[in-house]
């Protein structure tokens, strides 16, 4: 029996975001508990820290830097970002101090799931695309009658090829709102 789309290419998407969500409220929960909450109060730097190495895979992508394997960039940028959003999730916890970290925090998660939207969505839908297309092959469908079967298949793809259009932007308003909570932890620091 074939699986779903759904299931094959939707809920390991949905399984990984709920994955981050549940492991920072299972970890600030037990800071709480084992009343260890300065601990998640650090958590930001090496969270932005992981975050900023990320950048390497786009780095490579954009021919900035040239070494690397793109392939191994990209699963270290899926890691990296990963742990990082786990510990700056778990370094804003449940505390409503000001506006301007939890904007940075809202900006950090929607590009979270612009970027595994990308990962996820777009490379499935790739592979979804691919099968059809040798199915349709395999039946003996002509060139000319597979394309006008997946044409909007295509369509859908071409749009969903996109995505970075969007992400990119998203990234940079995450990291002008991260940096501007930064700048402010700074500027408002007690130094004395």
């Amino acid at each position: 029996m074939e699986r779903s789309l759904i299931s094959k290419k939707v809920l390991p998407f949905l399984l990984m975001l709920i994955a981050l969500i549940a492991s920072a409220i299972f970890l600030d929960t037990l800071l709480h508990r084992l009343d260890l909450i300065w601990v998640g109060r650090w958590l930001g730097i090496p969270g932005t820290l992981l975050i900023l190495l990320s950048f390497f895979y786009s780095m490579r992508k954009r021919k900035v830097i040239g070494v690397g394997k793109p392939k191994t960039l990209l699963k270290l940028h899926e890691v990296l970002t990963w742990s990082g959003a786990l510990m700056i999730l778990v370094h804003a916890g449940t505390h409503f101090y000001a506006i301007l970290p939890w904007l940075a925090l809202v900006a950090m998660m929607v590009n979270i799931i612009s970027g595994m939207t990308g990962q996820y969505l777009l490379d499935r839908s790739r592979r979804f695309v691919a099968e059809k297309k040798a199915s349709y092959e395999k039946r003996g469908l002509t060139a000319e009658a597979t394309e006008k079967e997946l044409f909007w298949d295509a369509i859908t793809f071409d749009l969903m090829k996109k995505w970075r259009a969007v992400h990119f932007p998203i990234t940079l308003i995450f990291a002008v709102l991260g940096t501007a909570h930064i700048f402010t932890v700074f500027l408002y620091w007690q130094w004395n």
